[in-house]
């Protein structure tokens, strides 16, 4: 272990292109996750909500596996399991794959807390002047849901920020893990591990700023965005 607290060390390696590399990783890794696990946990969420025991079954054990086990198991388990079935994925599948997986259960709760946060009486009405289930779903509950859906959707992306340093367990290169293997070379724990702090709390307060936009648009915006049914029946003819 290094002899003291070396500021020269610190300061060389907060701006390294190594680490800079894994903070750009866990950057796409966090949105390329959110985005696969957004459609997945939309899918889930309306299996979940629909009366056919089916669909919200299957939906509804799926999402208690997945919240119910922790990702460092669900990671190993994809990693080193799938290929024993024939399925072989590289580094970067294996952590994408378990990252959508598992942030899709918590996505699809988050959705399905949202549309039912909306009066069912917006769907009747809808369903009354002649919109289809569907129609209604895209033109009237899920406008008014986003006001709902938005902020705890965000506080999700922030945690999954923090989140993917938990892929480095199966060798991704992100910033946590790019930090470790300089770790082992330079014998400067400390510094680098404050550096890697450093990184990604600039991440996590750079999209606490764009969340706060978002949901000041959504919130001065929600009057105009959202039409009302008979405006929309009539549009829809």
């Amino acid at each position: 272990m290094g002899q003291g607290w070396s500021w020269s060390g610190f300061t060389d390696y907060l701006f390294n292109p190594y680490i800079l590399a894994g903070a750009v990783t866990t950057l796409w890794l966090t949105l390329a996750s959110i985005a696969g696990g957004l459609v997945l946990g939309s899918a889930l969420a309306l299996a979940r909500l629909s009366k056919h025991s089916w669909l919200s079954t299957p939906a509804h054990f799926y999402i208690w596996v997945f919240r119910g086990t922790p990702l460092l198991v669900q990671l190993i388990i994809i990693y080193t399991g799938l290929p024993q079935l024939g399925l072989k994925l590289s580094v970067v599948e294996s952590a994408l794959l378990g990252l959508i997986l598992n942030e899709a259960a918590y996505l699809a709760e988050i959705v399905r807390g949202g549309i039912q946060g909306i009066s069912v009486g917006q769907t009747n009405a809808a369903r009354a002047v002649g919109f289809s289930g569907a129609q209604a779903m895209r033109y009237i509950v899920m406008p008014q849901a986003m006001r709902l859906i938005i902020p705890t959707l965000g506080n999700s992306i922030n945690g999954l920020l923090k989140t993917t340093s938990i892929t480095s367990v199966i060798s991704m290169e992100e910033l946590l893990r790019r930090t470790q293997v300089l770790i082992q070379e330079k014998f400067m724990v400390l510094e680098l591990f404050i550096v890697a702090a450093i990184y990604y709390l600039l991440m996590t307060t750079a999209w606490d700023f764009v969340q706060r936009r978002i949901e000041r648009h959504y919130g001065r915006a929600y009057s105009s965005t959202v039409t009302p049914v008979k405006d929309l029946a009539l549009e829809q003819r």
